[in-house]
Parts: C-alpha cells; structure tokens; sequence
C-alpha cells in the first residue's frame, strides 16, 4: 500500500491493511527542537515535513484556509480581545471572509498538492471552527461571557465564517483531495467542556451540520480537534456528524480503549501519553501495550497525545519511531 491508500484505509476501517500509518500529526515545539538540534538533529531540517521524513516518518501535511486579510487587527497578548462589541466586529468585518482570503486560501491547496518536497503525502486540512475563531476575536475570558452577553453578535461571526468556508470547499481543487480535515475547536479542557450543552446546540452545532455533509461529499473524513477532555463532548460532535477526535491527551484522563468500547466506530488520532516518552523503551512499550487492541481494530492511528516535551531525547524520539512503527502492524491483523 501507498502512504494515502494507508491513511484512507485505517480511517475507513479497512480488512486489508499493511500496517497503520507511523505519523506525527503535530509539530514540534521550538524547544523540543531546539533540544534535538544540540543531540544531532540537522540544522538544515527547517520545516515539520522535513524533520518528519528525517525520523522516517510517513508523510502528512496540513494546510489551512486563511481567513483574515493582512492588515486584520491582531490581539496585543494571548487571549486578549480584538473586538468588544458588534461596532468593533463591523470595523474590522471587510477584512475578514474575503475574496481575496478566498483565493489565497484555493491557491494554498493547489500549491499543497503540487509541492514536489512532499509528494505522496497525505493531506490534512484545517478549519479554524465555531468556538475557536470567536475565541480570537473577543479573548479568552470575553468570549465565554459574549455566549450569553453578545448572543446576537455569535451568531453573525459564526454564520459569517459558515457561509466562508461553504465557498472554500465548493472551491476545494480537483487535484487537492484532502483525507481529513480538523475543525480547531478546543473546546474541552482538563475538567471537560468550556461551554453547555444548550451553547453548544445554538452557537456550533448547526454549522456542524451545514458543512459536514460538503466534506464527507468530496470524500475527507471530517475530526474535530479539541485539547483536554473530549469524552463527554463525544456524542455533542456525533450529533453534527463528526467522524473522529484528536489529540486524545491522556493527562485529561481520555481512555482510547474506553472510547473504542463506547463508540466502536468513532474515528481516532493521538491518545499515546507524552508524558512517558523521556522515560525510555519500557515505558513507552507498557503505553503501546495499552492502545494495541485499539490499533488492531482498526480506525485509530496512534500517536503523541499532544506535541512532543523538550525533556524527551532524540534517542528516545528514535525509540517512540520504531515502537510506532512495530505497533502499526497490529493494524493489519
């Protein structure tokens, strides 16, 4: 098999597979590179493409739509506001969802397909969701107060971003055949989710419905991405038609083998626990002991729960490579 019949074969359950695909869906954080590049790592490696192909990886790219012009006012720290209110959405409104936001974003795609450096790579796009993207525009603390203060204004935004990527994926390029999408959500945290249900049902949900079916009728397999806690989010997402869930983070007590019990056809990506990485092959064996009924059965790929921590080593980096790639045998049983 081919690394994308692999990756669409796993997430559709396939009899005939070879192995699961050996991925790293996440990047790496630039002290965990910093790190790797004093133990041996290259300097040239610049890009997470060719750092993956270096640890011999299987090969997957993620692109993602752009949908803010240049000029579209930033927030001056992490999770402070941009917008307080409907006057200041409207100013900077014609710099959002536009036309040439449209065609940055179809010419990303078609470069993502024709890019030679990663050819045969299976491709993953990306969505900034509905409890995301209001997220960036009020702030962390704003957002979860305008739910019930800016009730009206949410629902603009979101629609707004809805009506967006519905041009975004009619205009998907024929030779850009994406095998999953993420919607970057992180909606959940250690404890579960940052919003109600009722929340839930009126902000996110319909637009879950309203795009959806648009991806699954170009053949991508629709995730949500979503830190934390996922479990009790897991039948909010199936409601919309959602397929899978990443990263699974084993610190937030997410049970992979518990999920596959619960929902034996819920698609899954991540769950292995990065927190046993630095402490060498035992360890990480013990964890892919744990997952390996999960990788039998198919529709799971396994990987780092998250991004993988600066205090693991190459060498133990090197390690975690070859236990995945052992392990995504089991796939094929």
């Amino acid at each position: 098999m081919n690394n994308i019949e692999r990756f669409r074969g796993v997430l559709s359950f396939s009899k005939t597979l070879d192995r699961a695909p050996v991925a790293e869906w996440a990047g790496w954080w630039d002290l965990t590179v910093d790190a790797w590049r004093a133990q041996g790592l290259p300097d040239s490696l610049m890009t997470a493409d060719e750092i993956r192909d270096w640890f011999g990886l299987d090969r997957l790219h993620q692109t993602s739509a752009q949908i803010r012009e240049r000029g579209c006012p930033s927030a001056k720290s992490h999770g402070a506001p941009i917008i307080l209110d409907r006057a200041d959405y409207d100013e900077i409104r014609p710099l959002l969802f536009t036309d040439a936001c449209l065609q940055n974003t179809t010419r990303r795609f078609e470069q993502a397909a024709a890019d030679e450096n990663i050819a045969g790579a299976a491709h993953w796009m990306t969505l900034e969701g509905f409890f995301w993207f209001p997220r960036t525009l009020f702030g962390i603390e704003n957002h979860l107060l305008a739910f019930y203060d800016e009730p009206e204004l949410m629902e603009t935004i979101n629609s707004d971003l809805c009506a967006f990527y519905e041009k975004v994926i009619e205009r998907l390029p024929d030779e850009y055949r994406p095998v999953f999408m993420t919607f970057a959500e992180d909606m959940s945290y250690n404890n579960g989710p940052m919003l109600s249900k009722t929340c839930y049902n009126r902000f996110v949900l319909p637009y879950y419905r309203r795009l959806v079916p648009l991806l699954q009728a170009k053949g991508i397999k629709v995730f949500i991405d979503t830190d934390g806690n996922v479990e009790p989010l897991i039948d909010w997402f199936l409601e919309g038609g959602i397929e899978g869930v990443l990263p699974l983070e084993r610190m937030a007590g997410v049970d992979v083998p518990r999920i596959r019990c619960n929902y034996p056809g819920l698609l899954m990506l991540g769950g292995f626990d990065k927190t046993l990485m630095r402490l060498g092959e035992q360890a990480m064996r013990a964890e892919f002991e744990r997952l390996a009924p999960v990788i039998a059965s198919g529709g799971y790929i396994p990987a780092v729960d998250h991004q993988t921590p600066p205090d693991v080593s190459i060498e133990n980096y090197r390690v975690f490579v070859a236990l995945l790639d052992e392990y995504s045998r089991l796939a094929a049983r």
